[in-house]
């Protein structure tokens, strides 16, 4: 089919949607915000109330496959970009294009384009954290939000500075600062290391040959990998925020795999202790990745907490 510009959001072709696990109101749209546009998954009835999620790293919408058809059947719009960077989406030059608040303006805009003038959000990994960063920035936007192993960012900050266990924990993040060679070394390789920061962080059997060969795809775009990379450089090249001006007021959930390598399990409850009206939901067994490795229970979580 060709494509259409409704109100900023130019369709694609459904063709192009992995048919597994998705419900058949799925549709790929390309969404103008913040001077880009973003790779967009809709799914649902319009007249639904919208949930926006928002992936990580290195993930892209699919790495919502197992929540989207539950929403949708739950009764709810589901909004799911490949955020600035990845797959599909925009991914400008230089590293100031990926800063934080750059970030939560791309998903305001999203639900601007939408005509939004609030949604339920979920966000797991990087996705959290611009999560995290609207509640502060926007409450008013959020109706309750959902985060999946991402601390709140003073939290995060405190532990980066005072703990060093959590500098260990975060050891990609140094190997990612450094210019083109993440991208050479782990392109030349055939994404072996890459498969291999991902085998090694979570359950056996978590992501199957063709999850990880569709993840393949989406790295391998042209410019993808340095804008997924770019989330990274930024961060450790802004200011930092004062903590003491860091409280969340709308309803959050925190959902926390408690084997998580990268995150001081110590964190969970430091974030929770940050929102005024924040509950913590521990998944034991599952690690960073708790959306694919306890589906079902997440599904169930998330539910009934948006309702």
């Amino acid at each position: 089919m060709s494509d259409s510009v409704v109100d900023g959001r130019r369709a694609t072709d459904t063709r192009a949607i992995a048919p597994d696990a998705l419900p058949p109101s799925a549709t790929f749209e390309f969404v103008e915000t913040n001077g880009i546009e973003l790779h967009t998954l809709v799914a649902g009835d319009d007249a639904d109330p919208p949930v926006l999620c928002l992936h990580g790293f290195p993930e892209f919408w699919y790495g919502w496959r197992s929540q989207i058809a539950p929403l949708v059947d739950a009764g709810y719009r589901v909004i799911v970009p490949d955020q600035r960077g990845y797959n599909r989406s925009s991914k400008p030059d230089g590293v100031d294009a990926y800063t934080i608040d750059v970030l939560v303006t791309d998903a305001v805009g999203v639900l601007d384009a939408f005509g939004y003038d609030s949604a339920r959000v979920v966000g797991h990994d990087w996705g959290g954290a611009v999560v995290w960063q609207t509640l502060v920035e926007h409450p008013d936007r959020i109706d309750r939000a959902v985060t999946m192993n991402i601390p709140h960012p003073a939290v995060f900050l405190q532990y980066f500075r005072e703990r060093p266990s959590q500098l260990r924990r975060s050891w990609y993040m140094f190997f990612f600062q450094l210019p083109r060679i993440p991208e050479v070394t782990w392109r030349a390789d055939g994404w072996r290391g890459l498969r291999w920061f991902i085998d090694t962080s979570n359950r056996p059997d978590t992501w199957d040959e063709r999850t990880l060969e569709r993840y393949e795809q989406a790295w391998a775009r042209p410019g993808a990998f340095t804008g997924m990379l770019n989330w990274y450089r930024a961060l450790l090249r802004e200011d930092a925020p004062e903590p003491a001006s860091w409280r969340v007021e709308p309803e959050t959930m925190l959902i926390w795999g408690r084997e998580d390598p990268y995150l001081h399990p110590e964190m969970a409850s430091a974030s929770a202790d940050r929102c005024e009206n924040g509950r913590l939901e521990p998944i034991e067994g599952a690690t960073h990745w708790v959306q694919h490795e306890a589906a079902a229970r997440v599904n169930e979580v998330i539910l009934d907490f948006l309702e």
